[in-house]
């Protein structure tokens, strides 16, 4: 049964005084997917690690579960499941032993371990691989051992961070999907730590942007995307732009010879469904997404309009 989890101005700071996470109020429903994104020190690793019990609070700071006050307890008694980037995974054991590590040390019934790991392997496609030593497996196929042991005790409450990071682009893509597909089919309270905004945008149902410490806005992806509070989050999120004064996508650019803007094409990418240009205007760099019925070269004249501005919602 998924729980809800609420962060009661949650604060980190470190015996040299780093203050690692200022005070947070956090909720995540029942069920949802909480998506945190941020670049690398902002804090999101320090809040996953106060949820599942790893790290403790401020004096101050609350950690629910539900209605159960959770600020206290140890992670081996907080009855989450966690998924790393480096999967931390046991290379002494087959694949069917590590997912069956948690339930064993749970004391279930060897005929009960037995037919969960079944079915968390098959959940995950690793049925033909159950008796496959670790050290034999891919790196994606060690990535869904990692979400198998993490499911199979059925825990209150699944945290995933950076777990795609280590893979390549493609099987990357393919894994979300499939960890998407698992999380919707279970109905886990999840929180899924990234700094990579396309995995956040796919997966969360709602996204966390962190900033130095803070929660710099929090909302549903599409909103994150077009209405964010600040500038932070607008490039955090997405490329962004900027003429006069005003913020647009690469997407909002339309190649237009009555447009109001002009400049001369600096760089062009072909990236198969579409070609980015940049475009020198004035003095600034424009980034663009077009069709590529019409190729461009470095050097080109190119006269645009923008469609849509992005609309900054205040106050954060």
């Amino acid at each position: 049964m998924s729980v809800a989890i609420r962060l009661v101005r949650c604060a980190k700071t470190f015996a040299d005084g780093t203050r690692a996470l200022a005070p947070l109020d956090l909720d995540a429903t029942p069920g949802e997917t909480l998506a945190v994104l941020g670049p690398s020190g902002c804090g999101k690793t320090t809040m996953l690690r106060i949820i599942a019990g790893l790290d403790f609070p401020d004096p101050g700071g609350k950690v629910l579960f539900g209605d159960d006050d959770v600020t206290a307890l140890p992670i081996e008694k907080r009855n989450v499941g966690m998924v790393f980037q480096s999967y931390a995974l046991f290379p002494n054991m087959s694949v069917a032993q590590n997912v069956a590590y948690g339930l064993k040390v749970r004391g279930r019934r060897a005929p009960e371990i037995a037919a969960r790991v079944r079915e968390m392997l098959a959940m995950t496609g690793l049925s033909d691989l159950a008796q496959r030593r670790i050290d034999q497996l891919s790196g994606g196929q060690r990535q869904r051992v990692a979400l198998a042991r993490a499911i199979a005790p059925a825990p209150r409450i699944l945290l995933l961070d950076e777990p795609l990071t280590a893979l390549d682009a493609k099987l990357r893509d393919r894994l979300r999907a499939d960890i998407d597909r698992l999380l919707r089919g279970l109905g886990i309270t999840a929180i899924y730590v990234t700094h990579d905004q396309a995995e956040a945008m796919a997966l969360g149902d709602r996204v966390v942007v962190m900033d130095k410490g803070r929660v710099a806005q929090i909302g549903r992806p599409r909103d994150v995307y077009e209405r964010p509070c600040d500038e932070f989050v607008a490039g955090f999120v997405g490329t962004t732009n900027r003429l006069a004064g005003r913020l647009f996508r690469p997407e909002a650019v339309r190649a237009d010879a009555a447009g109001p803007h002009e400049g001369r094409v600096v760089s062009a990418f072909f990236l198969g469904d579409r070609q980015r240009i940049v475009v020198d205007v004035a003095g600034a760099n424009v980034i663009a997404d077009l069709p590529v019925c019409v190729p461009l070269a470095a050097g080109a004249p190119f006269r645009f309009a923008v469609d849509r501005y992005i609309e900054i919602a205040r106050p954060c």
